[in-house]
């Protein structure tokens, strides 16, 4: 009988994880979503609405021998997983990869294309409505949202705040950050640092309402609209108790350097969930997929594991259309110019091909 592979969870791991064990085992990919959502380009999308339906890619050509189940696990042991409709289903290997999750703008809610679609929708009729925006968070996700509401809405006042002290905390050469701020500077994006709001806006995030609110050192900020630009979490409650145990203060997995959760020789933990110590981006988290599939073709074939080497920082920011910086050890620092011809289409053709899709 055929090796049986449960893959939890349809995204940047998890697809790539799927389709390299095509070929040599029963392979089930577990996805409550009817299409792969390229999470990378949601914030272009919310600002230009003729990105939506880009961003949404069949699952209909990832696998050849194997099946993609929308539904929801609901309880993952060793050796099985119980579904939201019902089934359970037995496994020899399973690769978690259920990714993260939180409100807009760390992630888009909805299961369906057109629930999708619709929020999008929404959320760009709420940008196109406001008269100035608040963002909490100066992380990657709120200068990227921050640039492309500014691109979007020239003239359109936005702010920033986060209470660490500089932009991307350290982490990256100074040039990136000097660029960054200049560009949003050029952008007319206020950032304010090393400081935070004494009380939230009464107003829920996301509505347009206008609201007055003042920060730790006395700046006064007036807007209608507001997002929380932080605040991802690992989504941990499938788990049975054998793979809790694994669970670090963090929330996420601990795992070996052959990406096993710990204290399991057949179960896999790929991308945001495990605790691998880089950011949390879908390059990362193909590779580590590619790795943890590696090592099951191994267990199953014969032949040595493959350790898993850390990607060393590094991070492109798009800020809208034109602009935008990035570092990596690789090529060093990116200028807009550069940044811009780098996510053009934010890589919609490699995922495509990934997927099945063609072009």
């Amino acid at each position: 009988m055929a090796t049986k592979v449960i893959v939890v969870g349809g995204g940047y791991g998890g697809i790539v994880a799927a389709r390299t064990l095509d070929d040599v085992a029963e392979v089930t990919l577990i996805e409550p979503r009817e299409t792969f959502l390229h999470h990378v380009a949601h914030l272009r999308a919310a600002a230009d609405p003729t990105w939506a339906g880009r961003i949404m890619i069949p699952y209909d050509g990832l696998l050849a021998r194997g099946r993609v189940l929308r539904d929801t696990a609901t309880v993952v042991r060793p050796g099985s997983v119980e579904l939201a409709s019902g089934a359970r289903l037995g496994a020899d290997y399973i690769v978690l990869a259920t990714g993260s999750a939180g409100p807009f703008p760390t992630r888009v809610a909805g299961a369906s294309r057109a629930e999708v679609t619709r929020q999008l929708h929404d959320l760009h009729a709420a940008l196109d409505q406001a008269s100035a925006v608040l963002l909490l968070g100066a992380g990657p996700i709120g200068l990227e949202f921050a640039g492309e509401i500014a691109s979007a809405w020239p003239g359109r006042p936005v702010t920033v705040v986060d209470p660490v002290p500089e932009l991307l905390a350290g982490r990256f050469p100074e040039q990136l950050r000097t660029d960054l701020a200049r560009q949003l500077d050029d952008l007319g994006v206020r950032v304010l640092l090393g400081t935070k709001l004494d009380t939230p806006p009464e107003t829920p995030a996301g509505t347009v309402r206008p609201f007055t609110v003042t920060t730790g050192d006395g700046t006064t900020i007036v807007a209608d609209l507001w997002f929380a630009c932080y605040g991802g979490t690992t989504p941990t409650t499938c788990l049975g108790p054998e793979l809790v145990a694994a669970r670090q203060p963090s929330g996420r997995l601990q795992v070996t350097e052959h990406l096993r959760v710990t204290g399991q020789e057949r179960v896999f933990a790929v991308g945001d969930l495990n605790d691998t110590p880089e950011l949390k981006t879908g390059r990362a988290a193909g590779r580590q997929a590619e790795v943890a599939a590696a090592n099951i073709r191994a267990l199953i074939e014969g032949g040595p594991l493959t350790a898993y080497e850390p990607y060393p920082d590094a991070m492109i920011f798009s800020l809208g259309p034109s602009g935008g910086a990035g570092y990596a050890p690789e090529f060093g620092f990116l200028d807009a110019g550069a940044t811009a011809r780098f996510k053009a289409d934010f890589l919609l053709d490699h995922f495509r091909a990934q997927l099945g899709a063609g072009s």
